[in-house]
């Protein structure tokens, strides 16, 4: 008898130690993206859709994912206002090429831009279970027209330099 109290009583011990912190909720906010809203250039206060847009990290083998359930290149295009995309957690600058139109039959609409992005990072404990977040800043960019077809993204407007959340537009583009 003594034995079966004190295995249930070490039972319940073990139980006891693990807390609800010990899974992370998929709910929890961590590292945020950087938000980009796309504006018509003609009328700054009408969003606009890019058509078939292609994001690419500089010297990454794979565009960001906008589509998950897409098997061919379509994954990895978006027609959409605006797009999340990560920022680096281990330097302080991040570039990407955005292609327009990528995949278009007629070639001169096809676009490419680069960013470059500068920030400051700040690292944020949020529990146990789901580790730090990195916060960042954004400082400044730099735009080029990589392939000298012409930029398409016609004004850049750092709108909230605190990335800290994804619910709000970091950055506007025109077009």
């Amino acid at each position: 008898m003594k034995k079966i109290i004190s295995f249930l009583l070490i039972f319940a011990f073990g139980l006891s130690s693990c807390e609800k912190d010990d899974i992370c909720d998929p709910d929890t906010p961590t590292t945020p993206r950087l938000v980009i809203t796309f504006y018509d250039i003609n009328n700054s206060t009408l969003r606009k859709r890019v058509n078939n847009l292609r994001v690419t990290g500089k010297d990454q083998a794979q565009s960001i994912v906008f589509n998950k359930t897409a098997t061919d290149d379509t994954k990895y295009l978006t027609s959409g206002d605006s797009i999340a995309i990560p920022l680096r957690t281990d330097a302080d600058t991040t570039t990407y090429t955005f292609i327009n139109n990528y995949g278009s039959s007629n070639a001169s609409l096809v676009n490419s831009d680069e960013i470059n992005f500068v920030y400051s990072r700040q690292n944020s404990y949020v529990s146990r279970a789901c580790g730090f977040k990195t916060i960042f800043n954004l400082s400044a960019f730099q735009r080029t027209d990589p392939t000298g077809d012409g930029v398409w993204m016609q004004d850049i407007f750092i709108i909230n330099p605190n990335i800290e959340y994804e619910n709000e537009t970091h950055v506007k583009v025109f077009f």
